[in-house]
């Protein structure tokens, strides 16, 4: 059976752009057809079990949902924090900031990080819509079960962009992670662009919430996926 791009992103629960970032970075296995992709369901179950990753809905969906035992993103943004009023300009250098005070990561480790996260290429901006993009380090760590973080950038002015967002909208909220390996760097991927497309998070950013407010919305999508209060794991 094959599945079309925009079946495929439904069944992960994601966006189209992330299917595509998947296929050109994680080598997701895919066929060109007469101009448009095609997935073969066998191959992408596949590819997904080897890197601990499952979906959500329709045609690849289990019978479990895949978060039931999956981890909290509320200690994660609380490690990470809100950051406002940011530059565009200013982000490779936030971005630095906030991983050498990465928890659990030796300080020659959390060095080596920023470094790369300064570098050219060294971080993949993955544009989700409405606004939003997920930039994570461009090469995948394992950095262990304690480590890990999420952040909240909320810029002044529009993040420049190497492709057009998906639907047009400027980029000024972002959201950054860093996963403790490479398997959870896919799942946090996932479920951050799930959290974006819907849900009180996505609500609260768009009404200017307080920081706390937002960490209760995080809260709340940790409520609603089964996963308050659960760490990431490796």
């Amino acid at each position: 059976m094959y599945l079309n791009l925009i079946q495929l992103a439904a069944s992960f629960g994601v966006s189209e752009k992330v299917v595509e970032d998947w296929m050109r970075r994680e080598g997701l296995p895919h066929l060109p057809d007469r101009g448009r992709l095609l997935f073969d369901r066998a191959q992408v179950a596949n590819w997904a079990a080897s890197r601990g990753l499952a979906a959500q809905a329709g045609f690849l969906a289990p019978e479990v949902p895949a978060f039931a035992t999956g981890f909290a993103l509320e200690p994660l943004i609380r490690t990470g924090g809100i950051w406002r009023e940011i530059a565009a300009a200013d982000v490779p250098e936030v971005l630095a900031r906030i991983v050498t005070s990465l928890p659990g990561a030796t300080a020659p480790v959390r060095a080596l990080l920023a470094q790369r996260l300064r570098t050219p290429g060294g971080v993949t901006l993955a544009p989700v819509g409405g606004g939003f993009a997920l930039p994570h380090p461009s090469t995948r760590v394992a950095l262990g079960r304690a480590s890990g973080a999420v952040a909240l950038l909320l810029l002044r002015d529009a993040m420049p962009l190497a492709d057009p967002a998906p639907d047009t909208v400027p980029v000024t909220r972002l959201i950054f992670f860093i996963a403790p390996s490479p398997r959870a760097h896919l799942d946090l991927l996932g479920r951050l662009s799930r959290t974006l497309l819907r849900g009180p998070l996505r609500e609260a950013i768009a009404r200017g919430a307080s920081d706390e407010e937002l960490f209760a919305a995080v809260a709340a999508a940790d409520a609603a996926m089964g996963v308050a209060g659960k760490g990431v794991t490796s």
